[in-house]
């Protein structure tokens, strides 16, 4: 009996395209958040109005470079370190537990860790914008 493997080309790739995608849509709207109304945003968060819109900012451009699949190591490694900060907020400041209520636990920014982990290690795919 012979197994069927869908990692041959493209399925990878797709894959690869649609976990980025899906990576850049929610920082990307996160991101949004941020700067639109960045004086709600931040005392929601507890953060200064500086810090939020510079927060909204490296939320879009990572969310950019993830989605085009340009400089998608570093996006990576400037999202991951967002996340940090965020787990480090919820975890000590707020003293928010791994599931928390609602959607306000640090679960959510760990399987983003792990996501932009995938896209750090393994790269970004075939399916990029342009490549330097």
């Amino acid at each position: 009996m012979h197994e069927i493997y869908l990692s041959s080309p493209p399925y990878p790739d797709v894959a690869l395209l649609c976990l980025r995608l899906i990576v850049a849509a929610i920082f990307g709207t996160s991101g949004w958040s941020d700067l639109s109304d960045p004086d709600a945003r931040s005392k929601s968060i507890e953060m200064s109005k500086g810090f939020t819109i510079f927060l909204g900012a490296a939320e879009l451009a990572g969310a950019l470079g993830i989605a085009a699949g340009v400089l998608a190591s570093w996006a990576s490694v400037g999202l991951i370190l967002l996340m940090f900060g965020a787990i480090q907020k919820k975890m000590f400041v707020w003293k928010t537990g791994f599931w928390g209520k609602g959607s306000q636990g640090w679960h959510y920014d760990l399987v983003m860790i792990v996501m932009l982990l995938v896209v750090l290690t393994v790269g970004p795919g075939r399916l990029v914008l342009f490549r330097f």
